[in-house]
């Protein structure tokens, strides 16, 4: 059993420029690698449930390769005949097998990009972030301006934890452990005997993933979540981060004097898992705090692990080398009374440090598996920790050993200083009718006879108001309040308790989802007020963030900002920050609200809007855009998407959601996870500095993308929110139902107890539609719109669209996405999920109108674009997108008829566990979900 992913002929035959021929190479390796692991996965198969399994896995893999490879029909019935001719044990051993297969084929993918990323930094330009650099330098930007600039500036991406990950982390580890082994037999030239043993140890690891369960057996608590979360900062954060921004500092120092200050620590994580609450009755006040200990807990013992290995690498002896009298100094006060080290000064000092840190770790009740040699005074803050180790860099530096104290001692400080006692900022999040449910409570309690709920806006607006003057407490002990109330008022609480133990950052932002108006963010203020975190005479500890998520809402949102920052009141909170004001945009929510080319256009328009009002303010615009993985949930590359904000929506500050399956892929392996964040890095200092304003697009392309979201979002609506029978049409013909028994993620599947479209989350609304290969949210608009504005402007036409595309970021982001997920979509395959509906006549009226859709849309798109086929531009993705469909289709028909089966109330468990393995396996062949 082997995974086929040969080129064609043809392709070999037109590579002859060194970049091909380069390509090719890479080809050949990725197809090595897919063909040992695929030979070890099929012996496993064999061993582990017989001969007649693997024959009928080898019979479904080839016949379904001939099919896609000549459109061959006959071999398309013959699939089905195989396929449906299974009994439910055996479908579940083949679903596994496929599902495996894709998994493997990932991991030789991953490897195969790591090669090539590789190969790219070993020429002059060593990665992304050297080459903004470059540009930067040839701009006339010198290293002076460029600390200037990441002084004030903030990379953050920040982890949440949107059930989109269908893998358990057992899975992982093994695939982890999979692509180390093929790392090593990349790097290092193995003997027969150990080329020998690699063999066997991945057999090992092979068949230990076989005999690991896919799925989940429970449902993950939220403290499991945050667990999981950590274990990147294992897999590379803690590392990596501090590496990046040292490197960065290193450049900027190539060739010139060392600067008088080091740079500043522009990375900064961020996370949700644990602080967001919207929809999440399981994040509490108890659950954020243990968060908050386990996030200290990772932190700190990667502190001590490092003190200790450092304390055994500085075996500097003061006979041999100066030192520096305030390191002499805290070498005595060290607790350490070993006669071994009487006479290493920094042991000693480093001893002490140990101690004080574990004694800090004490005071802040988290776990650490570490012991000191001695009693020491716990730290007050963290910066009581970084200048102890201040003293030993500057004596190090002092004494002419530099070359030592830019070692582990350099990554450590460094570390200290992106990471403090917390780890990650954590956010906390809530929907904005759950704080005004607060407020109204508090406030008649407060005011018998008042009636908040019945309040206009302006009226609440000034009633707010006064309150965030009052110096008066708004909650009284008498009270008897609500669960509700009491809970809200406990995560508050909960959140001054972290700013005292391990500092602001811990906290540092209050996000108000689906927030509406001045009202949803002066609720907030007036909690927090409630908690100390607010002052009556106008100062801030955290900041006040409204997410904007609606097409309304994003619409609304430069208004609503506009008048916020006018009112003197919330005007002094945010001077209190700095002058810094945070806007979180939602693109899942408005995709859902309104196709995939509105959500991307007003998103585009709001920003523009924005920045005009900061500007007039002149207050700080940071936006966090609230990315999914896919791209009908605002996915796509990272790099592209900053790239092509409009002027000024950057200006040197941004904050990202990683979100579920895409945080895996991302940041398990170090070397991927260190380019991830330099792509983040280098978008930023680019679109900051080297995109200068007046790039702004032309009135007649924003006037042209207008007319053209308007018919989109017409064409959408038209068929998800004004469709008769289009919810019984979707939740008949997804998976929608089955997904929610899958224990992937704390949070439930829909805000409400109902079947709409709107109180329906958006992850489990495109998770259902990549399933079913449709992709909808990603592209259904587009190809009508095109068509009705080409009729509508005759003496323009497809010319002007070409122009777009080729003159505008922004539209060409629009499109290149389009073109990726439509790659991925089958609107055959998607026919099958389509007889799933059991009314007919709503069957036709509805997929009729998708399907011509989907081929009006792939037609205009490959017209703008210049292209033949899909991916053209994309030979890399194009390939692996290409080699996937036999793998996927095969899952595709089984789920289709376990669908059935489990419809018709089939009592068999291995029914619905088959189901749910499929849904596994699609995600991992179509590497991502929702």
């Amino acid at each position: 059993m082997s995974l086929q992913t040969a080129p064609s002929d043809s392709a070999e035959h037109r590579a002859n420029r060194p970049e091909d021929v380069q390509a090719l190479e890479a080809d050949a390796r990725l197809r090595d690698d897919i063909r040992l692991l695929g030979r070890i996965l099929g012996d496993t198969v064999r061993d582990q449930e017989g001969a007649d399994v693997f024959d009928l896995v080898e019979r479904i893999r080839q016949t379904s390769i001939r099919f896609h490879r000549d459109e061959d029909r006959l071999a398309r019935r013959e699939l089905e005949q195989i396929l449906d001719s299974m009994s439910t044990s055996e479908t579940v051993r083949i679903v596994r097998a496929f599902s495996y297969f894709s998994h493997l084929a990932n991991i030789a993918e991953d490897q195969n990009n790591i090669r090539q990323m590789r190969a790219r930094s070993a020429g002059k330009s060593s990665g992304v972030l050297a080459e903004t650099l470059a540009h930067a330098r040839d701009a006339g930007i010198g290293p002076d301006q460029l600390r200037s600039f990441f002084k004030s500036a903030l990379v953050s991406p920040v982890l949440t934890a949107h059930p989109t990950e269908v893998r358990r982390k057992s899975t992982m580890d093994r695939e982890m452990k999979v692509a180390g082994l093929l790392d090593r037999r990349e790097r290092v030239a193995l003997t027969a005997e150990e080329a020998d043993a690699s063999d066997e140890q991945l057999r090992r690891e092979v068949l230990t993933l076989w005999q690991t369960n896919l799925l989940r057996r429970t449902k993950l608590t939220v403290l499991d979540e945050v667990a999981n979360g950590l274990s990147f900062y294992d897999y590379t954060f803690l590392r990596e981060v501090p590496r990046l921004v040292n490197a960065l500092e290193d450049r900027l120092e190539e060739g010139g004097e060392q600067a008088a200050s080091e740079l500043a620590s522009f990375l900064r994580m961020g996370s949700w898992i644990g602080g967001d609450r919207d929809g999440n009755p399981f994040v509490t006040a108890d659950v954020m705090r243990g968060t908050l200990r386990l996030q200290s807990s990772r932190v700190m013992q990667f502190y001590l692990e490092e003190l200790h290995v450092l304390g055994s690498e500085l075996s500097i002896a003061a006979h041999l080398a100066d030192v520096s009298e305030e390191l002499r100094n805290l070498a005595e006060r060290s607790p350490d009374t070993s006669p071994h080290r009487s006479g290493e000064p920094y042991r000693l000092a480093v001893s002490g440090i140990y101690a004080r840190l574990t004694a800090t770790a004490e005071k802040l009740a988290v776990e650490i598996t570490r012991r000191p040699v001695g009693k020491g005074a716990p730290y007050a803050s963290v910066k009581e920790l970084q200048a102890d180790l201040d003293v030993l860099h500057r004596s190090l530096i002092s004494n002419n050993a530099r070359v030592i104290a830019r070692g582990r001692l350099r990554l450590l400080r460094r570390a200290v200083d992106c990471f403090g006692f917390h780890l990650a900022r954590l956010d906390i999040r809530q929907n904005s009718a759950v704080h005004e449910r607060t407020i109204a409570e508090l406030m008649d309690a407060a005011n018998p006879g008042m009636s908040y709920l019945a309040l206009g806006e302006e009226a609440r607006i000034s009633l707010l108001t006064n309150e965030l003057r009052s110096t008066r407490a708004l909650v009284s002990p008498f009270v008897k309040y609500s669960d509700e109330t009491m809970g809200e008022l406990n995560v508050f609480h909960a959140a001054a308790e972290a700013h005292a133990m391990f500092g602001s950052d811990a906290i540092p932002q209050c996000i108000i989802s689906m927030c509406k108006g001045m009202s949803d963010m002066l609720e907030v203020a007036v909690l927090l007020k409630e908690v100390g975190l607010v002052h009556p005479s106008g100062r801030s500890a955290i900041n006040i963030v409204p997410l904007f998520e609606t097409i309304e809402d994003l619409q609304a949102s430069s208004g609503i900002m506009d008048r916020m920052l006018s009112l003197h009141d919330y005007r002094r909170l945010v001077d209190s920050r700095g002058s810094v004001q945070e806007v979180m945009l939602g693109y899942s929510d408005s995709n859902k609200d309104g196709g995939f080319v509105t959500s991307g256009w007003e998103l585009y328009k709001a920003e523009i809007n924005l920045v005009e009002v900061f500007e007039r303010h002149h207050v700080r615009l940071r936006l966090f855009h609230g990315r999914g993985g896919s791209v009908g949930r605002g996915g796509g590359p990272s790099y592209d998407a900053i790239i092509a904000q409009p002027g000024g929506a950057v200006n040197g500050q941004i904050r990202i959601t990683e979100q579920g399956e895409i945080i895996s892929s991302k940041y398990s392996n170090a070397e991927v996870g260190r380019n991830n964040l330099e792509i983040l890095a280098a978008a930023t200092l680019e679109a900051s500095l080297l995109h200068p304003r007046q790039s702004a697009p032309r009135r007649e392309y924003l006037t042209a993308m207008d007319e053209l979201s308007n018919l989109a979002f017409k064409a959408y609506r038209g068929l998800v929110y004004e469709t008769d029978g289009f919810v019984d049409y979707f939740w008949s013909s997804t998976v929608i139902n089955e997904i929610a028994t899958l224990n992937i993620g704390s949070r439930p599947a829909s805000r409400k107890k109902t079947r709409a479209i709107e109180d329906l989350r958006a992850i489990p609304w495109v998770f259902s539609w990549a399933q079913c290969r449709l992709m909808l949210p990603g592209w259904y608009g587009f190809g009508s719109a095109v068509e009705q504005w080409i009729a509508e402007h005759p003496d323009k036409g497809m010319p002007f669209l070409k122009e777009l595309y080729r003159e505008w970021p922004f539209f060409r982001m629009l499109l290149s996405n389009m073109d990726m997920v439509l790659a991925k979509s089958s609107i055959a395959i998607a026919s099958r999920y389509a007889e799933l509906v059991p009314d007919e006549a709503l069957r036709e009226k509805i997929f009729g109108r998708i399907r011509r859709e989907w081929h009006s849309c792939i037609e205009t798109l490959l017209d703008i674009m210049g292209q033949d086929r899909l991916l053209q531009g994309n030979p890399l993705l194009e390939r692996s997108v290409r080699h996937r469909f036999p793998y996927l289709d095969p899952l595709n028909h089984v789920q289709v008829e376990l669908l059935k089966e489990h419809r018709a109330q089939n009592p068999d468990e291995q029914v619905l566990r088959g189901i749910q393995l499929t849904i596994n396996g699609i995600s991992a062949g179509l590497r991502n979900t929702g």
